[in-house]
């Protein structure tokens, strides 16, 4: 593994923040469309792989939601019975060595500021950087919900999120509530109520949907999230705009009874929860399966978002400041809308800067090496 010192200001064309789906799109097409010397990839994971090496073990790929290639390299067939936590990062470290890729690992960028010259300052642990355009591709990983809900300091058992979920032997013979009515939910939900008492709590009552048509539902579905960000509203969950499918951990857990629907409780209590009837539940774990919100911290310096609480978006344009671009954001979450996205900004980029014209220097008394994926 590469070990990144950077000690001084450092000056490049474009930053891409993330080396996800979306930020390796970006990084590919940023080098064939005539920035391959002037771009550098910022990713805060120390490997390969994205949020994906951080998923639950018996998350597989014959479970996970569809994966499309990345540009430029067809993914390998795997074991459909293979962790994806394994199989992803593997497939995105052999695309990264494939493409020499110049991405610099761990680095965490901790702001990004204007700059009176029109630049952007890029500030890092390790180190700054100058850059004229900024691609965001963070994701949603690093930025779990989690409510905050009357009486959960008082609760004596466990609290977790996805987020750090880890495998269901953790929780045999317990009594666990799983919180939320999305996809990551119900797939928890089956696999624990094998070996715990499982009560699923959510907001509203799910709404599953018997066939998901990618051409009726799947446009519908865009139009609808690329109309919120345009506006600038915060775009929501996959699942409030498309229902819940029938996959076959959903029907697993329906032919035992473990997919039932209770009315989120009104309070948590130092051993378990109360329902809206006053009825006490026992517990010994709350899984909060409460999802993400994108991971934009970094960018608040800039002050990007509308009066609505989101940012205001042309494509993946901020409408603000049309130098910063975000991808795997709102219509672009899914892995084939990251791909897709990581094109469209690298071709909007193309169309306001000229690589051709732009001289790059180092910073006085400084050089540093092309960077290379760790093997």
């Amino acid at each position: 593994m590469q070990v990144v010192v950077i000690n001084v200001i450092r000056r490049t064309s474009v930053v891409v923040i993330g080396a996800g789906q979306a930020g390796l799109s970006a990084a590919y097409h940023l080098q064939r469309r005539g920035f391959a010397s002037e771009f550098v990839v910022l990713d805060a994971d120390a490997q390969p792989g994205g949020a994906w090496q951080h998923r639950w073990a018996s998350l597989r790929m014959d479970t996970v939601n569809g994966i499309f290639d990345l540009p430029g390299m067809p993914r390998p067939e795997v074991d459909q019975h293979e962790s994806s936590s394994s199989a992803i990062p593997r497939y995105f470290a052999a695309y990264e060595r494939a493409f020499d890729l110049p991405i610099l690992r761990p680095v965490r960028v901790r702001r990004v500021d204007d700059t009176p010259g029109g630049e952007l300052l890029v500030d890092t642990d390790h180190g700054q950087w100058l850059t004229r355009a900024l691609i965001n591709a963070t994701g949603t990983w690093t930025n779990p919900v989690r409510p905050q809900y009357p009486g959960s300091a008082l609760f004596q058992g466990r609290q977790l999120h996805t987020h750090d979920y880890v495998d269901a032997a953790e929780f045999a013979g317990q009594r666990v509530a799983i919180v939320g009515g999305g996809i990551s939910a119900v797939q928890l939900l089956e696999e624990i109520s094998r070996v715990a008492t499982t009560f699923w709590y959510t907001r509203r009552e799910p709404v599953f949907i018997d066939e998901f048509r990618p051409e009726h539902e799947g446009r519908a579905t865009i139009a609808k999230v690329i109309a919120d960000v345009e506006a600038g509203r915060p775009s929501s969950s996959v699942v409030s705009y498309t229902g819940l499918g029938w996959t076959d951990y959903a029907r697993a857990a329906h032919e035992r009874g473990a997919l039932v629907r209770r009315p989120m409780f009104t309070e948590m209590t130092t051993s378990g929860v109360r329902e809206t009837d006053g009825t006490r539940i026992e517990l010994d774990a709350v899984l909060w399966a409460t999802g993400f919100r994108a991971a934009l911290a970094h960018l608040e310096p800039l002050h990007l978002r509308g009066p609505l609480g989101g940012i205001p978006m042309s494509g993946t344009q901020v409408a603000a400041d049309p130098r910063i671009h975000l991808i795997g954001y709102g219509p672009s979450q899914s892995t084939v809308g990251a791909n897709r996205a990581g094109r469209a900004a690298v071709a909007a980029l193309r169309r306001t800067i000229t690589p051709e014209s732009i001289h790059v220097p180092d910073t006085i008394g400084y050089r540093t090496p092309r960077p290379h994926a760790p093997a």
